[in-house]
């Protein structure tokens, strides 16, 4: 059954919804109907990029959302680089990055733009993520740290649970607020910081290309907020977990990459001791012995191969 939505219209809309897509055909039509129930009267277009699903994503596209813009890649150009071109490509006067597996709920995306209506300097505007329980996951954290880092490689942040800690607790009866960085599961941003900050760094192929994106937005004079009335479902994984293997290493360049760009070679190199010091320590955890004597290659020993030489 196709799902139908009003014309487009003629003047910009006041929201573009990206999504990029990557073999999650079913999350991607829970993602589109749960825009459609709770779009209310804002005026959008919804702008799904394909980075070459071989799932059936683009057919069901035609069927049930033919009102959707689609943007086919012919490979799997990661993140940024979907993202930016649908970004480039949209019309909206805010743009939305929507992840697939994140799944919007009543008034979430009414009080995003609340933020970017009430704060002029705020470029990027996060929301209250949850997992799919209803918990909450967390949803905003200070900028990477060596600190931080060690912390969360070596397990103690999960002992100690400090201020430092990414996965902290939810933040009960607080309004919007300035912070470091927001997670990229939903992800607002105004058309305006878009084109003087940039878009996101394309050097990035998975991961901390958001926590890049902040703090580039506040090095061009641009604010990013939280809306924690903004509450929106996130499953969290979805296409990732079809590559495993990759998905770590992912992790660990995009860390290292960070720090050597906005820190410089020494704490980069400081990093990659850390994470190298960490997948050993896993590596011997899941059974040094029965990898050294030809059996199946633990994921940490993988990761570790791959972020050789960075």
């Amino acid at each position: 059954m196709m799902t139908t939505q009003p014309e487009k219209p003629d003047t910009q809309p006041e929201l573009s919804i990206v999504i990029l897509n990557w073999n999650t055909r079913e999350l991607l039509a829970q993602c589109i109907d749960e825009i459609v129930r709770h779009i209310g009267n804002i005026t959008h277009e919804v702008v799904v990029v394909d980075n070459a699903s071989t799932d059936g994503s683009q057919g069901l596209l035609a069927e049930r959302f033919a009102w959707v813009h689609l943007i086919q890649n012919t490979d799997n150009v990661g993140f940024a680089r979907a993202n930016n071109r649908g970004m480039r490509e949209s019309r909206g006067t805010n743009l939305l990055l929507l992840n697939t597996d994140a799944f919007v709920q009543a008034n979430s995306l009414q009080a995003m733009l609340h933020v970017l209506q009430t704060q002029p300097r705020a470029g990027i505007v996060g929301a209250h993520l949850l997992n799919a329980d209803g918990s909450f996951q967390a949803s905003h954290t200070p900028f990477p740290s060596l600190l931080q880092e060690f912390l969360i490689l070596s397990g103690l942040g999960r002992i100690l649970r400090g201020p430092r800690y990414p996965s902290r607790g939810p933040e009960e009866n607080i309004g919007p607020q300035q912070v470091d960085y927001v997670e990229g599961a939903a992800l607002l941003v105004r058309r305006a910081a878009f084109e003087k900050a940039g878009g996101l760094d394309e050097g990035f192929f998975m991961y901390a290309e958001e926590v890049d994106w902040c703090y580039m937005m506040k090095q061009a004079g641009w604010q990013v907020w939280y809306a924690p009335e903004a509450k929106i479902t996130h499953l969290g994984g979805a296409s990732s977990k079809n590559r495993k293997t990759a998905r770590e290493a992912d992790l660990y360049r995009s860390r290292v990459r960070f720090f050597r760009k906005h820190h410089g070679a020494v704490p980069a190199a400081l990093l990659k001791s850390l994470i190298i010091a960490s997948v050993l320590a896993k590596h011997v955890g899941h059974g040094l012995l029965r990898v050294a004597t030809g059996g199946k290659r633990g994921r940490s020993v993988a990761a570790l191969e791959q972020i050789k030489g960075l």
